[in-house]
């Protein structure tokens, strides 16, 4: 008996030392998370892929919404290795119907708060009214008003309910004054300073701040493409075109602080000055004559 219990011993043994090791699996990257966020549309080139770098460098978490995927997450890598910040891409086309209601609902589904609401997506179209399509000038005002409006409609309640939150809305310098060669493009951007300066006031009992980011001509793609088509606006010197870098400087400062209108560079900051003051009858004498040497 003792000798049979040795050998079932020495066979479990064997058997033992013969099973194959398993291999674990590998450990897989960490998605990253995020409770709150600054959330910014347009943000895979121009002023608000600087933006983003402005608020990453600040701390913040961030969510980079353009149409781009490939290009947003570029940047949100970028972002991430630099700052260590958690950054999301979330492609979208805001131009379509529905897209505001669509991305805010991606963003809820993720349990993000939105602390700040950057709206930078915008288009601009240089040229006769006349001669610019109706679909088009519908795009310009689809995307520069109609979208930013319902984004800042859906985000708003929930910084109502918190009693904290920042909206900053890039505008432009031509928000001030009618500009033939650019009339939809400048009327949207009025529209996007006017509800910037509403909100101001009526959000500053909850906490939140609304800023309007009013550059003059910056150096993005999209003033690189009104350049390439339009003669007058190739003609546009060098120095009056503003540093993107510098640009996004600006308005993030002006967003931390709270401050209602941002108008950077000195040349800019007096015309929107001028533009303000001057009777609306001289306003438009003025920037009609300038406006239609680019016709």
């Amino acid at each position: 008996m003792p000798e049979k219990k040795r050998a079932t011993t020495a066979r479990t043994s064997s058997a033992k030392k013969k099973a194959p090791r398993r291999k674990s699996a590998p450990k897989s990257k960490p998605t990253p998370s995020m409770k709150e966020a600054t959330l910014i549309t347009g943000a895979s080139g121009g002023i608000g892929e600087a933006l983003a770098g402005e608020f990453a460098k600040g701390g913040s978490n961030l969510i980079l919404v353009a149409r781009s995927k490939d290009k947003l997450e570029t940047i949100a890598k970028r972002l991430m290795d630099e700052h260590g910040i958690a950054a999301i891409a979330l492609p979208a086309d805001l131009s379509k119907p529905n897209a505001g209601r669509k991305l805010y609902e991606a963003v809820i589904a993720k349990g993000v708060h939105v602390e700040t609401l950057v709206n930078n997506a915008g288009i601009l179209e240089m040229g006769a009214f006349a001669d610019i399509s109706t679909k088009r000038h519908l795009e310009l005002t689809h995307l520069n008003i109609t979208t930013l409006t319902e984004l800042t409609s859906l985000f708003v309640p929930g910084m109502i309910e918190r009693k904290d939150g920042r909206i900053l809305n890039v505008a432009s310098i031509a928000a001030f004054q009618p500009i033939p060669s650019l009339a939809t493009y400048a009327a949207t951007k009025a529209y996007v300073l006017s509800l910037t300066e509403s909100l101001s006031e009526e959000l500053k009992p909850h906490g939140i701040t609304a800023t309007a980011l009013c550059p003059g001509v910056t150096g993005t793609d999209m003033v690189a493409g009104a350049k390439e088509s339009n003669d007058a606006a190739a003609k546009i010197p060098d120095f009056m075109i503003s540093d993107v870098a510098g640009v996004a400087a600006e308005g993030y400062a002006a967003c931390t602080k709270g401050e209602v209108i941002r108008v950077p560079g000195m040349v800019n900051l007096a015309a929107a000055v001028a533009g303000r003051a001057s009777p609306r009858w001289l306003v438009r004498a003025v920037s009609g004559a300038l406006g239609r040497l680019a016709l």
